[in-house]
């Protein structure tokens, strides 16, 4: 966070700093949103529970990384034009993709409460399924936005890093069905 906003007024962001701020932004919401995802996983494999005190952290603070890439996008790159904003939208998927992320986002955020998970029971887990497909359009997101500078390289290893934890997510409910559908003797 302290690059993000500091470097800029120090001069040390580029050529561009609208551009720097934007581009870690959205970075950040991503590394965030893997790492909230993650916590599971590591919970699992190393049995510290401790661990799962960090995903709502995780989560909010990669909402809050988005909100400041929107923001950007919106008041430094199109200084709330609208018409502008509404083309970009529509014509670069990118920013379709990116932009959809980010509402499926808001829900996940507003609802990342104790009063609200106590409100929603057993209905919050499911919204909050939600949180699978945000990440996979962040990652095409970012994906899409390098392939137009011909650079893939460091989007194809966040993807490679979602696919992982979601084929661990696919591993563990597959067994947990194998071992609930055996007969008991």
């Amino acid at each position: 966070m302290f690059r993000l906003v500091l470097w800029p007024t120090l001069d040390r962001a580029g050529a561009n700093p609208v551009e720097f701020v934007t581009r870690s932004s959205g970075t950040w919401t991503l590394v965030f949103l893997l790492l909230a995802l993650s916590v599971s996983p590591l919970r699992r494999l190393t049995g510290a529970g401790w661990l799962m005190r960090l995903r709502r952290p995780l989560g909010l603070a990669s909402f809050a990384y988005a909100l400041v890439h929107l923001a950007t996008w919106v008041w430094l790159e199109h200084w709330f034009d609208l018409a502008p904003m509404v083309g970009d939208v529509l014509k670069r998927p990118f920013i379709t993709a990116g932009f959809a992320a980010l509402v499926l986002l808001i829900p996940l955020a507003i609802t990342s409460t104790d009063a609200m998970i106590r409100r929603l029971g057993r209905r919050w887990s499911t919204l909050h399924r939600l949180v699978y497909a945000a990440a996979g359009l962040a990652v095409l997101h970012y994906w899409w936005h390098k392939a137009g500078k011909a650079d893939v390289t460091e989007p194809a290893l966040y993807a490679l890093a979602l696919v992982a934890l979601l084929g661990w997510r696919v591993g563990v409910r597959m067994r947990e069905r194998r071992v609930a559908g055996r007969p008991r003797v």
